[in-house]
């Protein structure tokens, strides 16, 4: 008996002594996310909101538009990304429910953050369609290059070969941005040649083995991950109202979405905004980049959120109802098997 309560006591104390660490990392990051909001909050204070929502006011119908037509078209364009694993796993899900799910991935990804659309959402449609975890992930790895490669390609030349005016007393200034540039085309440039020249195809990921694309598939990734970048950028230069050269404005759009990815805050609320003043209020005034800003919220994340919910709705709806039915047909056999 002795023996036994020597034994559980070291047992008790490792667990009690572990217990704090989740309770750290809990309040590391409400103290963050307090920050980041207290940060927000005096930006906030400092913008003349009432400028801001004459701005929009003001708005022209074409480019309101013109904009939401092309954030159609950004959106079109990524729920094509899932259909590139679609090729690469063999899987047998038609194009358009493949393109449902990516498509509302992609949504809740921007307004929620990557963990809860660009990942769990994934996994829970797509294995609700009958897909295994292996597929799934190779599908979503596939995605996730289609996007950053394509980010890597575009902020590589543009930060190298038309580097973006910074504002005064910018800390990296223009000529490291333009060395980070080429690192980032050189990123891009190297995982092209991977998948043209590698004789080892294939990679473990977390136990799921992962193939690499054909040199084929890998340009149509980095194309593909590139133009939707640009009309993204599209949409904030029509609503800017041309008042900053495109190339600069998607520039600034990159630096951006990477701010957002590091601070981990869900939709990049406030960090997108705070990027775009901090580089671009030197060129044009505050309220007309907020107005712009806001604008392209409503259009290219709440509106498309809108249409996303609808869409799980009905999937969910929709996988219920299979589920039931097949239950049913599970069933159906045992009771005519208790009635003879």
């Amino acid at each position: 008996m002795n023996t036994l309560a020597a034994r559980a006591g070291p047992k008790k104390a490792g667990i009690t002594g572990k217990a704090w660490w989740p309770w750290l990392k809990r309040g590391a990051t409400m103290v963050f996310f307090a920050l980041v909001a207290w940060l927000l909050v005096e930006q906030a204070r400092a913008i003349e909101w009432h400028e801001v929502f004459a701005a929009l006011r003001s708005y022209p119908p074409a480019s309101l538009l013109g904009a939401a037509a092309l954030a159609v078209l950004s959106l079109s364009l990524y729920s094509c990304f899932d259909l590139l694993g679609r090729h690469y796993t063999g899987h047998s899900l038609r194009a358009p429910t493949v393109m449902l799910v990516t498509f509302t991935s992609y949504v809740l990804n921007l307004n929620l953050g990557s963990l809860v659309g660009g990942v769990a959402m994934r996994y829970r449609l797509y294995s609700r369609l009958g897909l295994e975890v292996g597929v799934i992930t190779r599908i979503m790895s596939l995605s996730m290059l289609t996007n950053w490669m394509g980010y890597l390609l575009l902020a590589g030349v543009l930060f190298g070969f038309h580097t973006p005016a910074l504002p005064p007393g910018w800390k990296i200034g223009s000529g490291g941005l333009q060395v980070l540039g080429f690192v980032l085309l050189g990123t891009a440039a190297a995982y092209l040649l991977l998948c043209a020249f590698s004789r080892r195809r294939s990679y473990l990921l977390r136990g799921h083995e992962l193939n690499l694309p054909s040199l084929r598939l890998a340009l149509l990734q980095v194309t593909m991950g590139a133009g939707n970048w640009l009309i993204m950028g599209g949409v904030v230069f029509l609503l800017l109202q041309q008042k900053i050269d495109y190339p600069t404005v998607v520039s600034v759009l990159l630096v951006a979405a990477v701010a957002g990815v590091i601070t981990h805050v869900p939709g990049g609320l406030g960090v997108l905004e705070a990027v775009f003043v901090a580089l671009l209020s030197h060129q044009v005034p505050r309220h007309e980049l907020l107005a712009a800003l806001l604008a392209y919220r409503v259009v290219y994340y709440l509106g498309p959120l809108a249409v996303a919910a609808a869409v799980f709705l009905a999937m969910e709806t929709r996988a219920k109802k299979l589920a039931r039915d097949a239950g049913m047909t599970e069933k159906a056999p045992h009771r005519e098997l208790s009635g003879s």
